[in-house]
């Protein structure tokens, strides 16, 4: 149980939740396979696999949402429709108008629907109830947004905001590379995405390449900003972070993975409890080091809601707007 991708939200001080409230709530909505009828189910999961939907470790709580998504690609509903549409003009004398297509396509549609393959997936969050932390090991905030959704339309209340912090990630991490230097706690690694602030938005990334050399000040000099910065805490963990706040490519190092104890690895559970219990207190020390590294948090006035019927708020895109072919993937 080792988290990937960290979106970190922030719970209110007084947020009186406990795990057995939860774990009641969350059972209204457990997940269901699809229908024959259903493009896509969701509802959730016992992390462990057993009844418990909600698992608790040493205070800290974790949730699971299960996916089910019919595959049945718009493409061979087209080819199909049209195919139908062919021998009916055939047998009428003339072709189909938009409005039948449209039907036709809705027919097929409902008639391959059971017959399509399904595909599940998981998604977990993490919440810290003394802390006030709900971190979801997702690659983006978009993908984020299922679970912020599911919770929102399961939970009696669910008062939830963005992590921000006095200084733009953008903005400190800048002041390291041209510093080259990290704060108190982290080393700057190898590897680092630049981008142009003008309209081109040209980009450069490093991987596993110095970056204290005179080319990477030369793109800081010239207007370009860091938008991803590899980076290590303690010696214990490595991530990336990004001018979003989102800490990606999360990596426990062997001196935190060799703690879970080679007794444990006969027992599935026991080694479960073990690998969350680690990484958990592991992200109690390295959430509010980066907190601290930008700034500290905004007072909660300034922090913006997260909200769920739109994109949550963004500084920058996800991807740069050029990208070499042969480029190493980030």
């Amino acid at each position: 149980m080792w988290f990937k991708n960290l979106q970190i939200y922030r719970l209110p001080a007084n947020w009186d939740m406990t795990a057995e409230r939860l774990e009641e709530q969350l059972a209204k909505k457990p997940f269901h396979p699809c229908g024959s009828q259903d493009m896509e189910s969701r509802g959730w999961l016992s992390p462990l696999g057993n009844e418990v939907l909600v698992h608790a470790v040493g205070g800290q709580w974790l949730v699971c949402l299960g996916f089910e998504h019919r595959l049945l690609p718009s493409a061979v509903v087209k080819q199909e429709a049209d195919e139908r549409a062919e021998e009916m003009a055939e047998q009428q004398g003339y072709k189909l108008g938009r409005k039948q297509l449209k039907d036709l396509r809705e027919q097929v549609t409902q008639e391959l629907l059971p017959r399509a393959f399904t595909r599940r997936r998981r998604m977990f969050a993490w919440i810290d109830p003394v802390s006030g932390w709900l971190v979801v090991d997702a690659a983006s905030q978009s993908k984020a947004e299922d679970m912020l959704e599911q919770l929102r339309h399961t939970l009696d209340s669910f008062p939830l905001t963005l992590l921000r912090t006095e200084r733009s990630p953008m903005s400190a991490m800048a002041d390291w590379l041209a510093g080259g230097e990290a704060p108190d706690g982290f080393t700057i690694d190898q590897d680092c995405e630049l981008r142009s602030v003008a309209e081109d938005k040209a980009a450069v990334r490093y991987a596993r390449h110095p970056l204290e050399g005179d080319d990477v000040k030369g793109h800081l000099e010239a207007g370009k900003l860091p938008t991803r910065l590899a980076l290590t805490f303690d010696d214990r963990i490595s991530f990336v972070l990004t001018e979003k706040l989102e800490i990606k490519r999360l990596d426990f190092l062997d001196i935190v993975r060799d703690q879970v104890g080679e007794a444990d690895k006969d027992d599935a559970e026991a080694l479960f409890n073990a690998e969350f219990a680690l990484m958990t207190g592991e992200l109690a020390h390295l959430l509010p080091a980066v907190v601290a590294a930008l700034g500290g948090e905004l007072s909660a006035e300034a922090v913006v809601p997260a909200g769920i019927t739109g994109e949550l708020p963004r500084l920058q895109s996800d991807k740069p707007a050029t990208v070499a072919a042969d480029d190493p993937p980030f």
